[in-house]
């Protein structure tokens, strides 16, 4: 830093307070300094000095002509120099409110200890420290030990901004390898700690410090890039705020504090005065926008839910979980209404009185939310939700400004502002709360959610959400941290070249991005993430490790969230291998999930038919003693009329067309495309499509599945987005009610997409109706192979409804008191979980349950009962192919639990989905469909006598299961188009009796291909099966190309072994070649054909 060469003899910083006598602008003369910043030594008295400085004031105002000259002289308008001066004025005007406001709060700083004192009728001296304004204690101790520092912290910035910042700076741009710090002063106006409050800690562990700091400063830094003669700097700054300062761990050891965090509660204000080539940021609009992204970088590291972390001790134990704790809560925030607000349109110069347009805005810390505008309103009515994350309390404020929606500059309405710490001590807040700086009031109804460890009140708090209207996003049940730690062993960059890596991590519309680690392979990220989640039994997290310019893909990662609902505190914390990565590619991350309850009085969560209540506990569990009879066990559930009655609705999302483009480059100059997906909402569940990249007119082809009942009004929404980075773009929706599919059973139609110029979407529905008899179900797990799309999940066989009534002998918790039980019912993926019945061994549930079953003969329906602090109490399973083979597809009765002490009355039904319209021919030799066929459904009774011959046909074609094979074998084969796709379809089942070349037998794949190409792109290969003459494969392979360009081929079927380990020589065991014009192709049968040699190709 600069002196001067009398600064020696100044006074300490610490001396300036002490004489309050002298004025504070008329420094003594022993402490002045020369001025270098004009370059000019101080002139002596004298004719020469006044003449030197009459000459450069002179010339400052004939540089004020020059623009006007140079229009002048190339013959522009008078509108460029009034345009010009317009913008000068707007800038003076700019910088001279700043020079005043700081000088303002300098002058208010230095005279705060004098006027203090004559405020309180004191002597010229310091305020005694026992004195202390409401609820904030003075810390002029602390401020004297910051000001007797200050000197020294401006060396250690000097030396920080010099030797490693600017090396930095040069590194990262070539434009910028000239650049330098040339002058680094802080100046000698400290920043000060305006007061203190001490709070008392969540726990004994920490100490929480809230230090309200200003600082008043005449900084100057400034910057130069020699190479473009750029200079730019900071003369003079304020920064005013609360920052929180958090003591924790407290340890035994010294030094008894484990870590400092610390953290701006609420965004401070800032007010920089800028100097060179920066001025320009003066200029009316840019000085708040530069202002406001400088605070941005702020947030990004010092304002809730960021905050700085410094570890006092090495090894510090789950530093992230203290760089980024979970919040406190969730505070649920109803916006419904305002009322009595003021008007602020006028018309006819003010002559004619209007209304407002207001709208709201919601603040919690960095958290903002707007509203919807209301047009021509003073008591609007809102009607939306917002869920924001609380870490700090108390400390942080609700806050709720009101403005009036106008063309140039919103009109301010009104502000209320409420500390969080009411809402946790209510739970629940319902109230009109009144606008400070305007009139009237708004309508806000603030729940407080608490954060669950555990899954148990899950299905509660999804019956409570399906109830809430909420805009204009559906309410969480909740919330999801994750903890990003680190990855190893990335792939490296071509040539070998160490990649940039940051991650990307998507909960179906919302993407979050890491920041990128330039130049390793194992990098370590150290960051925190958060999610609301709507259902996080269906929900997936997916992760994708990137290079930082996006268009390499390092690894990938998808974790279905139901993983977290059965892991221990609903926590994971470990290693995840990356697919399409490297062999030994890994990512470490932390994932905590907590369920969102309002627990509250004031709450009464739906209950189902049968919720146990006094009558039922009187009835089950009566009195020792009492006179009434118990009445005898039920050998047979008695479910509701309903039970047993849902369909299921399959969606077919075919494709759209003239969407509308949202993709723009080059700041907007460019019109691309767009990514499109499509959301789909119906019974409380959602689904959303894959995302088509670059098309307007995309093509999906995907299949969903939802359960669904015959309740009216009914409605499928249907919302459509451009896939971005950040925020996704709306690209339309529309809506279809579902009262005309339930009844017809079909709907195929081009929906034209609603708010927004074009666009539209074909919807295929299909109402699927279970049927108890299981001749149908060959047929249909054959035609759901055929329509399968490898974009869509596995397609529903059946649907199995589960009647839970009760249970009865379960055993005592410690051999005396009856437990307090519930009971879970799961079928692969899903799982249902009954309420909890108090002390009682023969609970009563009365709760039913439906799941979609895609292999009916292979699945099996798992029940397990548990007690609340007893763990286990029985469970049983039952396998699927039981309900098969019983009448109606139907079991109704008690079963034991396998502990042999317990039993429960289920009543479980299996229902056959056999689609109409799937677009398949029936493989039987009768003239009409299966599903029309009247001997097969509802027949006289020697239907059920051909069911299996039906089912041979189905699965053998023409070609009988006992005929006889070739002496090569013989392969199995579907080979079908599906027009919906435009796709050619072959299924690869599988061989049998293979020929046997050597001592071991072969490790058959089987090879196709389209001829006449014989090219990559019309090959197939499946997988390999290890040392057997009759392999299983069961894989789908498909083509894209015309049905007339199909019919113009061959397809080459080859079954092959490797010939040994080492070698790349394949041995062929036999082949088929189908000429595709002879095949029916819209029959989708599975055939076997004989395998030949390759001189002799053919088919059977």
């Amino acid at each position: 830093m600069e002196r001067s060469p009398g600064d020696g003899s100044s006074p300490s910083l610490m001396d300036q307070p002490s004489a309050p006598s002298d004025p504070p602008d008329q420094p003594p003369a022993a402490h002045t300094k020369p001025d270098l910043s004009s370059g000019n030594q101080p002139a002596g008295p004298g004719a020469a000095g006044e003449a030197l400085a009459l000459l450069t004031s002179f010339g400052r105002r004939l540089l004020v002509l020059v623009p006007v000259y140079l229009a002048g002289a190339v013959g522009l308008s008078v509108g460029f120099v009034l345009f010009g001066l317009a913008l000068y004025l707007g800038w003076r005007r700019v910088r001279d409110e700043k020079e005043r406001s700081l000088r303002a709060a300098r002058q208010l700083l230095d005279d705060e200890e004098r006027l203090t004192a004559k405020t309180l009728y004191m002597s010229h001296r310091e305020l005694p420290a026992w004195v202390s304004f409401p609820d904030v204690e003075k810390a002029e101790w602390l401020n004297k030990i910051v000001a007797q520092v200050w000197p020294f912290l401006g060396q250690y910035m000097e030396k920080l901004l010099a030797e490693t910042v600017a090396p930095a700076v040069r590194g990262s741009n070539t434009h910028l390898q000239t650049f330098t710090f040339t002058r680094v002063e802080l100046g000698e106006k400290p920043l000060r700690i305006v007061g203190v409050k001490v709070h008392p800690g969540r726990s004994k562990e920490q100490i929480l410090l809230d230090l309200n700091i200003s600082y008043v400063g005449d900084v100057q830094i400034d910057v130069e890039v020699k190479k473009y003669f750029c200079k730019a700097g900071i003369k003079g700054m304020q920064l005013h705020g609360v920052l929180r300062v958090i003591l924790e761990p407290l340890m035994g050891d010294l030094p008894i504090v484990g870590a400092v965090s610390m953290f701006f509660i609420r965004r401070p204000t800032l007010d920089i005065n800028w100097t060179g080539v920066t001025n320009l940021l003066d200029i009316p609009g840019l000085s708040s926008l530069s202002d406001t992204m400088i605070m941005d970088s702020i947030a990004t590291f010092l304002v809730l839910p960021n905050r700085l972390l410094v570890p006092l001790v090495p090894d510090l134990h789950d530093v992230a979980q203290l760089r980024s704790p979970l919040p406190r809560g969730i505070i649920r925030i109803h916006l419904l209404a305002a009322r009595g607000l003021g008007s602020k349109d006028k018309y006819v110069k003010g002559l004619i009185e209007g209304k407002s347009d207001p709208y709201a805005l919601v603040r919690v810390g960095t958290q903002a939310f707007c509203s919807q505008v209301i047009d021509d309103d003073l008591n609007p009515q809102w009607g939306e939700t917002y869920e924001v994350m609380v870490h700090e309390v108390p400390g942080q404020e609700i806050e709720v400004e009101v403005f009036d929606k106008d063309p140039d500059k919103d009109d301010f309405l009104g502000r209320m502002k409420l500390d969080v710490g009411k809402v946790l001590q209510a739970a629940v807040l319902d109230d009109w709360f009144p606008l400070q700086g305007g009139q009237g009031q708004v309508h806000l109804k603030l729940e407080w959610l608490s954060l669950l460890p555990n899954a148990e009140k899950l299905e509660q708090v999804l019956q409570w959400n399906r109830g809430i209207s909420s805009r204009p996003e559906p309410p969480s049940a909740a919330i999801l941290v994750i903890y990003l730690d680190r990855a190893q062993d990335l792939p490296l960059k071509k040539g070998n070249k160490e990649p940039n890596p940051m991650v990307q991590l998507s909960i179906q519309d919302m993407t979050q991005e890491s920041k990128a680690v330039y130049c390793t392979n194992s990098p370590v990220w150290e960051e925190a993430f958060r999610f609301f989640l709507q259902d996080p039994r269906s929900q997936e997290l997916d992760v994708q490790v990137k290079d930082d310019s996006r268009a390499l893909t390092l690894g990938a990662l998808t974790l279905p969230l139901a993983r977290l609902l059965t892991a221990p505190e609903l926590t994971l914390d470990q290693w995840f291998q990356l697919s399409s990565s490297g062999p030994n590619s890994r990512l470490y991350m932390k994932l905590v999930m907590r369920i969102l309850y309002l627990d509250s009085s004031e709450v009464h969560f739906p209950t189902v038919p049968g919720t146990p209540g006094a009558w039922d506990l009187d009835n089950e569990s009566p009195q020792t003693g009492s006179s009434v009879d118990v009445p005898p066990r039920p050998s047979h559930t008695t479910p509701e009329s309903h039970f047993g009655t849902e369909n299921v609705l399959r969606i077919h999302v075919l494709e759209a067309q003239d969407l509308i483009a949202k993709d723009r480059f080059l700041g907007g100059l460019v019109k691309g495309k767009s990514d499109p997906y499509v959301k789909l909402k119906l019974a409380g569940r959602s689904f959303r499509s894959r995302v088509v990249r670059e098309d307007l007119n995309p093509r999906w082809n995907e299949v969903f599945e939802v359960i669904v009942t015959s309740i009216p009004g009914q409605e499928l929404d249907i919302e459509v987005f451009d896939k971005d980075l950040d925020k996704d773009d709306f690209l339309g929706r529309c809506r279809v009610s579902l009262s005309a599919v339930l009844n017809t059973g079909f709907f195929d139609e081009w929906l034209t997409l609603e708010d927004v110029p074009s666009g539209r979407l074909h919807l295929r529905l299909e109402r699927l109706t279970p049927r108890p008899t299981a001749a149908e179900l060959e047929e249909v797990l054959q035609v759901n192979s055929l329509i399968q799309t490898q974009k869509s999940a596995e397609l529903a066989a059946a649907l199995l409804s589960v009647y839970l009534e009760r249970a009865d002998e379960l055993p005592l918790r410690k051999g005396t008191k009856p437990p307090s039980s519930y009971a879970t019912l799961t079928v692969g993926d899903t799982s249902h979980k009954t309420k909890t019945i108090a002390q009682t061994s023969a609970p009563v549930w009365d709760e039913s349950a439906s799941f979609l079953i895609r292999k009916p003969n292979t699945e099996s329906l798992e029940l397990q009962v548990r007690g609340e602090g007893m763990g286990t109490l029985g469970s049983f399973s039952l396998p699927l192919s039981e309900l098969l083979a019983a009448d109606q597809l139907c079991l109704d009765r008690w079963f034991t639990l396998n502990n042999g002490q317990g039993q429960v009355l289920l009543r479980a039904q299996l229902g056959i989905l056999v689609s109409q319209h799937s677009g398949v021919e029936a493989h039987s030799h009768s003239s009409s469909s299966l599903g029309e066929d009247p001997e097969l459904w509802g027949g006289p009774p020697h239907s059920a006598s051909s069911a299996p011959e039906l089912r041979q046909r189905l699965a053998h074609g023409d070609s009988p299961l006992d005929a006889p094979a070739g002496p090569l074998g013989q392969v199995r084969l579907t080979v079908w188009y599906y027009s919906e796709e435009r796709k050619l379809v072959s299924i690869v089942h599988s061989c049998r009796a293979l020929r046997q070349n050597g001592r071991d037998p072969p490790d058959p794949y089987v090879s196709l291909s389209l001829l006449p190409d014989k090219n990559r792109g019309t090959k197939r290969k499946t997988s390999q099966k290890k040392r057997t003459l009759n392999p299983d494969f069961n894989e789908r392979f498909e083509w894209e190309l015309l049905l007339d360009e199909a019919l113009k081929r061959k397809l080459d079927v080859s079954v092959k072994s490797n010939s040994s380990f080492m070698s790349r020589e394949r041995e062929l065991l036999g082949k088929v070649q189908l000429d595709l014009a002879e095949i029916d192709l819209s029959q989708g049968a599975a055939r076997w054909y004989d395998l030949v040699d390759d001189k002799d190709k053919g088919s059977s």
